[in-house]
Formats: C-alpha cells, structure tokens, sequence
C-alpha cells in the first residue's frame, strides 16, 4: 500500500492511510512503519534492499530437522502436556514398531515411520474440551495477542460446545456460544481435569461426535497392524498413501464427521489395493 500511495496509485493521501491504521486499532505502529517502508521502497527500492538484508537473515527461525527421531521427540513433548507421560509413550511406542517393520521390510528411508508419526498424532491429539482450554490458557495465546493488538481492546471467544446446546435445524451443527474474558478465565480451568479424558467420568466423552474422533485412533492402529504384516517395497507406496489417509480428516463437528467418511471411503480403495499386492482379496481388517 505504501508503494502504491508513493507512485501515485491510490486516490488518497497519507493523513488518511494513517488514521485509517489508527482506527483499524491492530499494530498500529507497525503497520505505519510497513506503510513508510514501502514509501521507501517505490523511491529506492536498492535502498530498502540493502537495509533489510541483515535484518531477514539474522530473523530467520533455524529450520526444524525433519529425521524420524526429531519429529517423534517434538511430538512426545507436545502430548506429554497434552495428556501425560504415558499417553506420549504409547505414540513413541507405536512409531517405533512401525520404524522396525519398515527396516524388517528392507526400507531405511523410514517414509512410512515418519507418516505414522505424523499422523498417528493428529489423531492422539485431539483438540476437544480440556485441549483447547489448555491452549488458551498458555504463555503462546497470550504473546500472540498481545503482539496482534495494541491498546484497550477487548476479547470474545466463540464456542460450539457438544453438550447441552441446540443445533441448528438447517445445517445440523451445533449453534456458537459467545462469552467474554471474564467467563473464559473460568472455563480454562477444565485444563486441570485432563486426567478425566478416557475415563468414564469424561463427560464430553458421551457425544456421538466425541466418540467418533476417538475412535479413528483404534481404526487406524488396526490398519497399521495390517500393513506392517504385510510389507514390502512393492507396497510401501500404497502403505505410504493410506498411513497419510487421517491428513484429509480435518474440521469439528458434523464437517470432521463428513470428511472421516469420505476417508474410510480412500481408506477402504488403498487397502484393497495394498491386499492384492498379496494374493489376500478376501482378507478383512478386523474393523465393523
């Protein structure tokens, strides 16, 4: 915007940009800094170039490794918050048993070891109740606000919770609650009562949608019991193919149920293809 308003190609004046900034209320120093630098840039882009160089390289994060080992330990960490130490060891464990069949199997390139680990958490991780409180109530959702907004601003939360609410007779999803700070403070705390999550004391646990998302976890350990029996670097492709089939899980609610139907339907394609590999067209998964 800022070059723009420098060549001549907005049909207003700086004064108003800025107080645009200034009632829009987000970053507002930033954004004027942003609006200057591009100024800058239309009357000497090399300029622009030369200063900001030094800056880009020493701001660039170090790359995260993408070996099985770093990916595991990322996420042993994560669900150890999550849930606890044992919850973690249960994904390390799982991933391991996958990175040993793969070798047994003559691969070393671990592709299928690092999409289980990959997305055998996603499923783990679920983002239900106790989670999401867990999330807003950390240092991370704090610092990114305050680094958003500037100010006497003021925050809503949006919740569509399972339980207790009505859904809308049109789309059949469950109809968003509104509250502010002061509620939100005391809902974080349902963080504290993670140890209740598979227990039958979960309460958010008796929704049919809840049941379903956990669910997946058992289905996909079935199917990955049954490629691990049979593979080979014939079939490591489609073994590939279906350990990644949770990626195109996504969403909350009636729109997560949708797309985990259509993945079963993926899912239910690859593994008879990865049966035929086999000479095994009958053989079944175990699952209803």
């Amino acid at each position: 915007v800022g070059f723009a308003l420098q060549r001549g190609l907005i049909p207003v004046g700086l004064p108003a940009l800025e107080r645009a900034i200034e009632l829009n209320g987000r970053a507002i120093e930033m954004n004027k800094r942003a609006l200057a630098w591009g100024r800058l840039a239309a009357h000497d882009f090399a300029r622009v170039e030369a200063l900001a160089a030094p800056r880009i390289r020493a701001a660039k994060s170090p790359v995260k490794s993408d070996t099985l080992e770093s990916i595991v330990e990322r996420r042993v960490l994560y669900l150890t918050d999550y849930q606890d130490a044992r919850y973690a060891k249960r994904y390390a464990d799982f991933v391991a048993r996958v990175a040993g069949a793969e070798r047994a199997a003559g691969e070393t390139g671990e592709r299928l070891a690092r999409a289980v680990a990959r997305y055998y958490f996603k499923l783990l991780a679920v983002k239900d109740e106790y989670e999401v409180m867990r999330l807003w109530a950390s240092d991370a959702f704090r610092i990114q606000v305050e680094t958003e907004f500037e100010g006497d601003y003021k925050l809503q939360f949006h919740l569509a919770p399972q339980m207790f609410f009505p859904r809308d007779p049109v789309t059949g999803r469950v109809k968003k609650l509104t509250i502010d700070r002061r509620i939100m403070k005391l809902l974080t705390q349902l963080r504290h009562l993670k140890f209740l999550r598979h227990t039958p004391l979960d309460l958010f646990n008796m929704t049919a949608h809840r049941r379903r998302e956990w669910a997946l976890v058992g289905e996909y350990e079935q199917v990955l019991d049954e490629l691990m029996r049979g593979l080979s670097s014939q079939n490591l492709d489609l073994a590939v193919q279906i350990a990644e089939i949770p990626e195109q899980i996504r969403g909350f609610d009636t729109v997560k149920d949708a797309q985990a139907e259509t993945a079963r339907e993926k899912e239910a394609e690859l593994l008879d293809a990865f049966r035929k590999t086999l000479g095994q067209k009958g053989l079944t998964s175990g699952r209803a």
